[in-house]
């Protein structure tokens, strides 16, 4: 019954295991069940925070990789990803513990959907690309389509210029309405940037989110 259970929700614990069998008539300790469950290979850990994707996401992110499994290293070295972030600081961050075995770390039984901006209360720009990370700006206020240009007016170029891009990069940011917006495209093109908003994925956001995070805690 015990591994039944976990298998089926793995983010059981072991309170709740110990109440189930009580109400089946057996008495066990919570030591018992978590020996038990550690001989059977499985841990106790933090579930993983994925993105909340609906499946064309996911088919359109499979398709993105299958096109560009042949690109050279240095293609990608050419490419400048950038998104917004938002930081949690306050209200509810807590970790879920599921239990699962060595490799098992993102089954999506062991996850925890999440979306991109979920409560959080400061906002960054950041951008980044093979070469490291280049400028983080903090954003006040809503940002509208004359922000999003006046931080890439700051913030792209310098970081461009400090990560030694060179000729013929290429600007990857998503499809959020500032950067499809067509007063950006004509600065892009008017600063000799080529853009794309062909795909995205929210890594980029959760590697821009990590940077934020370490830059605070300076």
């Amino acid at each position: 019954m015990i591994m039944r259970t976990v298998r089926n929700r793995p983010a059981t614990t072991q309170q709740e295991l110990v109440n189930d069998l009580q109400a089946a008539g057996t008495k066990v300790t919570r030591k018992t069940i978590g020996n038990t469950l550690r001989r059977n290979g499985l841990k106790s850990c933090s579930a993983r925070k994925v993105p909340l994707l609906k499946k064309a996401h996911v088919e359109a992110r499979l398709k993105y990789a299958n096109d560009h499994l042949k690109d050279a290293q240095s293609d990608w070295e050419k490419v400048l990803w950038s998104d917004e972030t938002k930081i949690e600081l306050f209200g509810l961050n807590s970790t879920r513990h599921v239990w699962r075995k060595k490799n098992a770390a993102y089954d999506p039984r062991n996850t925890v959907p999440t979306v991109k901006h979920g409560g959080g209360n400061i906002m960054f720009w950041g951008c980044f690309s093979a070469k490291g990370t280049g400028l983080l700006h903090r954003i006040t206020g809503k940002m509208d389509g004359a922000m999003y240009r006046a931080v890439l007016r700051d913030n792209l170029l310098p970081s461009a210029r400090k990560l030694k891009m060179g000729r013929g990069w290429v600007f990857q940011h998503d499809n959020d309405p500032k950067h499809t917006a067509k007063a950006t495209k004509e600065w892009l093109k008017k600063n000799h940037i080529k853009g794309s908003n062909t795909f995205y994925s929210h890594c980029t956001s959760c590697r821009i989110r990590i940077y934020c995070i370490r830059q605070l805690k300076k």
